[in-house]
């Protein structure tokens, strides 16, 4: 049996390069909370981590992040740790599992892959995928081959992003 109804469009892909740790990375939740209430599921935003030696607690938070991913709740995970950045810098891993826990996951596990390290090699290589496309700090956002650096100022970028959402969803209907 075929199905003949029309293939759904593969939405556009915006990759946020993050560090859990980043004040101007918490500043951003804003307008990627914006951005998903705009376009739903027509836009897919994908959480790249990019730890930043600054910050101590960074990599294991990008950890944490991916252990949320496994457990089914990536996003609110991410913003959850952004909205406690301040906490995050004072009170390291503990606050990490204390958010799974807030966040209803099983903290246990999240203790257990932080010592584990089972999510490292997904965070070395979006570090390293980063690097290799010019991402120096965060955010950076790329969608549609175009990188969009965020860390000086967020001034502009979420229109800069829609801009270039609308264009390639448009695109689509073509």
């Amino acid at each position: 049996m075929s199905d003949s109804s029309p293939a759904r469009p593969v939405p556009p892909v915006l990759d946020v390069w993050c560090e859990l740790q980043c004040p101007d990375c918490r500043t951003a939740l804003d307008d990627l909370r914006a951005l998903r209430a705009r376009y739903g599921d027509r836009l897919e935003l994908r959480l790249r981590h990019f730890p930043l030696e600054k910050h101590r607690h960074s990599f294991a938070a990008a950890q944490a992040a991916e252990e949320a991913v496994a457990q089914g709740k990536g996003w609110p995970y991410a913003e959850a740790v952004l909205d406690r950045v301040a906490e995050l810098d004072r009170e390291g891993e503990p606050l990490l599992v204390e958010v799974a826990r807030e966040l209803g996951l099983d903290a246990e596990e999240f203790d257990t892959a932080l010592i584990d390290g089972r999510h490292i090699l997904i965070v070395d290589a979006d570090q390293a995928e980063g690097k290799a496309i010019g991402v120096t700090g965060t955010p950076t956002y790329v969608i549609g081959g175009e990188r969009l650096d965020g860390g000086k100022s967020q001034e502009g970028l979420r229109e800069r992003v829609e801009e270039i959402a609308d264009r390639l969803l448009a695109g689509q209907r073509d």
